[in-house]
């Protein structure tokens, strides 16, 4: 986790031009690394790793004409790779974090490296450093931060560091922009953010312009990639019901503009820290999902919208809801969970008194506070609460990348479970997340679940315990005309297994029965400790994730995994 010695170096870290390319696995994930020859911070990840059952216990998956694939000899879980998420290869599911802000954003105090280091301590294998944009970032902090990025990439040689932005997206919220690390990695993004952040141009109000300069910039982004300027980018917007100002039709609009650019949304925000009562926390909401509708809010979002739900955005918790919307229109499109680090609860660091951000760019780095622990700190480190697991092909920034785009994804709070692999099955196929399963019409097809239960305790020091898991399958009925629809009728939750064992692993299997038209299936999981009918009632969730309430929300006491969808496509 710390600086590698010996062996596991990955050289093409250092060549960010070069950087694609296929690196071995870290030593701390190689059993061909003996234990003598680690760093003691690559022993301490290696025991964890082990601890999770992460470590040489690759479920094996079948592939496209259905024959075993061998298990993963080392690392993280096995499952069946390739194109349209069907057979072929194995996955390393790598965690990551792909919101995290440092001492270049106005509001935040860390070191990049302050960052790469603790979410390497917590697990990450990967991190984008997101910091706010704004004019003086554009000015001079986009290249000041980078000198401190490729430092990180050399002191933590086992993790993926990107550089990215946090857009102010025209006539919208947040999102998450990054792009594959290389020469033009620093000249494109501060282009992208001069002409296209809606807070630099004075573009934020809920207009027809401001949103066509949103598409704008997503446009840039493309012609960037197909230029080779940067070798790949993505967007992902972050807290999208946190205002009410990320309308359906924009979401859907940046996905429509550039399908390979926009991938997604924030399915739970960072900030979860911020739910924990007082005088313990900040007895705030989670996510900072404190607001309520303004002039620029999209007028269909009711009430409940501005809340998060089991910490997860509203957008994603409720079944048959928005995100449901987007996947019952055969639209990729994918959930994540992220830290959006600015300072973290608990910790005894605070900026030095005299920094000024206005002039330098940047605070100056944070010193001992002296004061006790941060108790109204609303955030964890990366890694610490939130985890984003994408399933890559090898362990470089362009696999990442591309198990982004592609949607093998799954996220959970508080590590409630350690893995999942998910295959839908059916005509000697299968597909994993994100991916989608081509059989003939009529075919039986089932969903088969091996989660790798929590075999340790998290960071709060105790050990989750999953309760039960939950299929949710919708009908796929293609393009709609209302680009403001919000609702999925026919997605519902078909099938809630009980768990009862508290470690190993769990197998679940799900018949959806012979296939007649197009369907997803997305799951989801629960310690069990809050839960009530979702918004769309009983019938459509009976025991959904729980309003949370402001000022009593501890996230640690309300756990949740999910993962996102996997398609079957009868012809």
């Amino acid at each position: 986790m710390g600086h590698s010695h010996g062996h596991g170096h990955h050289h093409h870290h250092h060549d960010h031009d070069h950087a694609a390319e296929a690196g071995p696995l870290p030593a701390a994930m190689d059993p061909a690394v003996p234990d003598s020859e680690l760093s003691p911070d690559q022993l301490t990840r290696r025991t964890m790793l082990r601890r999770a059952g992460l470590l040489g216990a690759g479920a094996a998956g079948a592939s496209v004409l259905g024959a075993a694939v061998p298990a993963a000899a080392a690392s993280r879980q096995a499952a069946p790779a390739g194109r349209g998420g069907n057979g072929r290869g194995r996955l390393h599911w790598l965690a990551g974090d792909h919101h995290i802000h440092t001492q270049y954003s106005p509001d935040a105090m860390y070191r990049v490296v302050d960052q790469v280091g603790n979410g390497a301590r917590y697990g990450l294998d990967w991190m984008v450093i997101t910091d706010h944009g704004n004019v003086n970032h554009s000015r001079i902090g986009v290249e000041r931060v980078n000198p401190d990025i490729r430092h990180a990439r050399e002191v933590y040689e086992d993790t993926l560091v990107f550089q990215g932005l946090e857009w102010n997206i025209p006539a919208a919220e947040h999102a998450t922009v990054f792009v594959h690390p290389g020469r033009h990695e620093v000249s494109v993004l501060k282009q992208f953010e001069t002409d296209y952040d809606g807070g630099v141009n004075d573009a934020t109000d809920s207009t027809p312009r401001n949103e066509a300069l949103a598409i704008s910039g997503l446009d840039f982004l493309a012609e960037q990639v197909r230029r080779r300027k940067v070798k790949d980018a993505l967007m992902l917007a972050n807290h999208p019901s946190r205002k009410g100002i990320d309308s359906p039709h924009e979401i859907r609009g940046w996905r429509d503009a550039q399908p390979r650019i926009a991938v997604g949304f924030e399915g739970a925000p960072g900030h979860q820290a911020a739910g924990i009562p007082a005088p313990h926390g900040s007895g705030s909401g989670r996510g900072f999902y404190t607001s309520s509708p303004d002039a620029n809010s999209f007028p269909g979002y009711p009430a409940e919208s501005y809340r998060t739900w089991g910490g997860f955005d509203w957008m994603t918790a409720t079944v048959g809801g928005l995100w449901d919307s987007l996947l019952a229109e055969g639209k990729p499109w994918w959930i994540t969970a992220n830290s959006d680090s600015h300072s973290n609860y608990g910790d005894t660091s605070a900026r030095p008194e005299g920094s000024d951000y206005d002039a330098n760019g940047y605070h100056d780095d944070p010193v001992y506070a002296g004061s006790g622990l941060n108790l109204t700190a609303g955030d964890f480190w990366p890694g610490q609460y939130s985890r984003t697991h994408v399933g890559a092909r090898d362990f470089s920034y362009a696999a990442v990348m591309e198990g982004i785009r592609e949607g093998r994804i799954w996220v959970d709070h508080g590590g409630l479970i350690s893995g999942l692999d998910a295959q839908l099955r059916g005509g000697n196929r299968s597909a994993t997340l994100g991916g989608s399963l081509h059989v003939r019409r009529g075919t039986n097809v089932e969903l088969v679940l091996e989660i790798s239960l929590a075999n340790g305790p998290n960071w709060a020091q105790f050990v989750p315990r999953l309760a039960r898991v939950d299929v949710i399958r919708g009908a796929v009925t293609g393009r709609i005309d209302d680009q403001d629809a919000m609702s999925a009728p026919e997605t519902k939750v078909v099938k809630s297994f009980e768990v009862n064992e508290s470690t190993g692993t769990v197998r679940l299997t799900y018949r959806l029965g012979r296939v007649e038209r197009p369907a997803y299936v997305r799951v989801r999981g629960t310690d069990g400790n809050r839960s009530q009918p979702g918004l769309n009632g009983s019938d459509v969730d009976p025991a959904g994730p729980a309003l949370d309430v402001l000022g009593d929300a501890d996230p640690w006491e309300d756990l949740w995994f999910y993962s996102n969808p996997i398609w079957v496509l009868p012809e």
